[in-house]
């Protein structure tokens, strides 16, 4: 039996891959694949060769799912919410009742950027007196020398 005789029988036959026929035979794949196309029965081949696979990983998905067991997240929503609200309420309640300009900019979504990088009100939206138009941003952090470097303060 010659070379390409028992490429054929192992490939129609044996159904092995290409790979493993070339380990067997002690040539290179790509010869392999080059007698493997070239024999009339290899549109067939391919053809139920793709649905068997097709079958097996149908049924290998079935039975992968049936025990695949999800690990669970923690769901920490509650205590996200719950964190919120708090930071909120202090935000929001001063001795005096009153609420400074940043925190009413970040609490509402009223406020967009302008050209000079202030915050400010759509003119189309009717707003109370006590509302703020525009909030400056472009406040200049105080600085203090401390030992020969520069300290943000807060």
């Amino acid at each position: 039996m010659n070379t390409r005789e028992q490429i054929l029988d192992l490939y129609y036959n044996e159904h092995l891959k290409q790979n493993e026929i070339a380990k067997v035979v002690g040539k290179s794949c790509p010869y392999v694949s080059k007698v493997v196309k070239a024999d009339k029965r290899n549109k067939e081949e391919k053809e139920s060769r793709k649905k068997t696979n097709a079958e097996n990983r149908k049924v290998y998905l079935q039975e992968y799912f049936k025990t695949y067991d999800r690990p669970k997240k923690d769901d920490n929503s509650y205590e996200q919410m719950l964190a919120q609200q708090k930071q909120d309420a202090m935000e929001l309640s001063y001795n005096n009742n009153t609420m400074s300009d940043y925190a009413l900019a970040k609490w509402s979504s009223i406020y967009h950027t302008n050209s000079k990088g202030n915050l400010s009100i759509d003119r189309k939206l009717n707003v109370g007196a006590d509302i703020p138009k525009t909030i400056n941003m472009n406040i200049k952090v105080p600085i203090q020398k401390c030992k020969n470097r520069y300290v943000y303060s807060y």
